[in-house]
């Protein structure tokens, strides 16, 4: 399973035109990509993972950080989440100008495991807003820093 995580300063997802998720203010803009041996306990992992993603500063807390710490985790600060599925992650291109999307899990596999990378974060108490899982999607941030990390778990 691997997400590409965006540190961001507002971001939203519409689909046909309305905005069906989105945060204001610093966040994380996460897309995941699942692939056929995924499991859930690999999804609770990377759930965990980029919640605990230590790429926000003081500067980003909603709230004072007394000790002017760095390196602070959305888990710590309280910021929001928007998670998108992503099944593109998996696109292979390493032969001809086409990509390859058979390393990517089919639907009925993948949706229930980004369902529960969005079920865990929640139960983390973290705000997560999505996206709707197999749509056409518009995805907008502002990518701050910008930082844009791959997290990937097995």
């Amino acid at each position: 399973m691997r997400a590409v995580v965006q540190r961001a300063r507002g971001a939203s997802v519409a689909v046909d035109g309305a905005v069906v998720g989105a945060f204001e203010g610093p966040g994380l803009v996460v897309l995941v990509g699942v692939t056929h041996d995924d499991t859930v306990e690999i999804a609770e992992k990377l759930a965990v993972k980029v919640h605990e993603l230590r790429i926000f500063d003081a500067e980003h807390s909603p709230v004072p950080v007394e000790d002017g710490r760095r390196e602070l985790s959305a888990a710590e600060l309280g910021l929001p989440l928007l998670v998108v599925s992503q099944f593109t992650l998996y696109g292979d291109t390493r032969k001809g100008r086409r990509p390859s999307w058979t390393a990517a899990a089919p639907g009925p596999v993948a949706e229930p495991l980004v369902d529960h990378v969005v079920e865990v974060l929640r139960a983390r108490g973290a705000t997560v807003r999505t996206g709707v899982f197999g749509a056409d999607m518009k995805v907008s941030l502002t990518n701050d820093g910008p930082i844009t990390v791959l997290v990937e778990v097995a």
